[in-house]
């Protein structure tokens, strides 16, 4: 198609847009979060490790083993992480320029994708949602293609192997209603299809399966430890719990706290309408109105599927997990974004036709602009809460090492990570966990009988055994109440 290769230079584009905004609005410098930081320790050079929780997989450490071996450089790694989330954002909607019947559609998909604030935030952080995303949008985008070849296949396997190794769950529920598809929908019965599938699958799971059965006993027992790590998975309704972090926080857990701002919720108003236009301003298109070489596939079926995946991801967040947070939804965006992408082509087309045609483009470009307006301002103010929230974490280790705790203070159990030694227990309340890491400890276990070195507390009382400990406040916190108790 002559179509093609402009429709692929404006994907390319659209990719270095999407670094670059990124790039613009959150810092490289940004200090690593709480969950990056339990995949950033795996490696040596990051310090001693942070607890690896039942949820957890091992797809993130894997992403990011090529900076992280070797260097402790957020900076450097933020750098890599970017060049991969861009390259999986190419990767995920290129396959969409042989299946949607107007190939600008996939580059269109990529931008409005790529323009959700929480997609530009996540992409220079080591966490699994947007490769997840990118893996379940370009498996499905092979799927559809109507001549399988064995790269084809192995292009569909390997997407939800991607997708699989970095959210287990989120790769299981896409592949059901692929295999259902595979199976029994015309057109798509196709033994290969069904192997792909299966084999992505199978290659995503096993390292979560190995390791359930090496550290957890099974398969059962660690979904039961990850289920009550996450709240107690059980049915309920946290529709509301999404509306709330559209505008942020990061993750909301608990979620009564904070409120819903109407205009953050543009996207959930905006999203339907173009994924409604778009699937009406293709029914009753056939393959051949496309005039398409090679043959491709009507664009409403394989619209309807990419929308039935992206429901099928997005139950169980909606209806089983007691907190939200924006990344979560990330594979559901991206799979209703080739919908979308058709409907504001569709907008644009119907405006061109009708009688004041300024007018109409006028009005889509002032929706663009408000959109935008609303999106990238949350990039940036996310980023700089982020920047003052994960800075306490340093301050308060500036604390404990100026009182004989943490890294290059010397000593074993209380005191520092020197060489050599056993590294210094921090005690205290959840966030402890962070904080330990940035001074270079170990967070002290539940059921440790040995006493910590420090105790860091925010806006909290020692327990009975530590309150003859002398209070340090931490100055300057970003979050105030932070303190820490050293023994005498």
């Amino acid at each position: 198609m002559a179509q093609q290769p402009r429709a692929h230079r404006l994907l390319l584009a659209v990719c270095g847009v999407f670094a670059l905004l990124s790039l613009a609005l959150v810092p490289l410098t940004l200090p690593l979060g709480w969950d990056e930081m339990v995949y950033a320790s795996r490696y040596s050079p990051h310090g001693p490790a942070t607890p690896f929780s039942a949820p957890r997989t091992r797809g993130v450490p894997f992403l990011i083993a090529p900076v992280a071996a070797w260097s402790d450089s957020v900076v450097l790694l933020r750098v890599w992480l970017t060049l991969l989330a861009t390259a999986a954002l190419y990767l995920g909607f290129r396959p969409w320029l042989r299946v949607l019947h107007r190939p600008s559609a996939a580059a269109v998909a990529a931008a409005l994708y790529g323009g959700l604030w929480f997609t530009l935030f996540y992409a220079s952080a080591a966490m699994p949602n947007h490769y997840t995303a990118m893996g379940a949008v370009g498996a499905v985008g092979l799927f559809l293609w109507p001549r399988q070849s064995v790269a084809t296949r192995a292009g569909i396997a390997g997407g939800l192997a991607l997708a699989t190794l970095m959210r287990p769950n989120d790769g299981v529920a896409l592949g059901v209603p692929l295999l259902v598809a595979a199976l029994v929908v015309p057109g798509r019965r196709a033994r290969g299809r069904v192997l792909a599938v299966l084999g992505g699958l199978a290659a995503g799971a096993l390292p979560w399966i190995v390791e359930a059965y090496v550290r957890f006993g099974g398969v059962r027992e660690r979904l039961t430890e990850a289920s009550e790590v996450q709240g107690d998975l059980r049915p309920l309704l946290s529709l509301a719990h999404h509306l709330t972090v559209m505008d942020g926080p990061l993750l909301c857990r608990p979620c009564t706290g904070d409120g819903i701002r109407p205009i953050a919720l543009e996207w959930w108003l905006v999203l339907p309408v173009l994924v409604g236009v778009g699937l009406w301003s293709v029914r009753g298109l056939r393959p051949e109105d496309r005039g398409a070489r090679p043959p491709a596939p009507a664009p409403l079926p394989c619209c309807l599927l990419a929308a039935a995946a992206a429901l099928a991801v997005a139950l169980p967040y909606l209806l089983l997990v007691p907190y939200a947070a924006p990344r979560f939804l990330l594979p559901a965006h991206a799979l209703l974004a080739p919908a979308a992408a058709l409907g504001v082509l569709a907008l644009v087309r119907a405006a061109r036709a009708s009688r004041r045609p300024l007018v109409g483009l006028a009005a889509l470009g002032l929706v663009l602009a408000g959109h935008l307006a609303v999106q990238l301002p949350l990039v940036h103010g996310n980023a700089r809460i982020q920047a003052g929230a994960r800075g306490d974490w340093a301050r308060i280790a500036e604390v404990l090492h100026d009182h004989g705790v943490g890294a290059g203070t010397g000593g074993a159990r209380t005191g520092g990570a020197g060489t050599g030694s056993t590294p210094c227990v921090l005690g205290g309340n959840a966030s402890v966990i962070p904080v330990a890491y940035v001074a270079g400890c170990a967070p002290a276990a539940p059921d440790d009988p040995l006493r910590p070195a420090a105790l860091v507390l925010r806006a909290a009382d020692p327990p009975h055994w530590a309150r003859s400990w002398p209070r340090h406040p931490v100055p300057g916190t970003y979050a105030p109440g932070w303190a820490v108790h050293v023994p005498p």
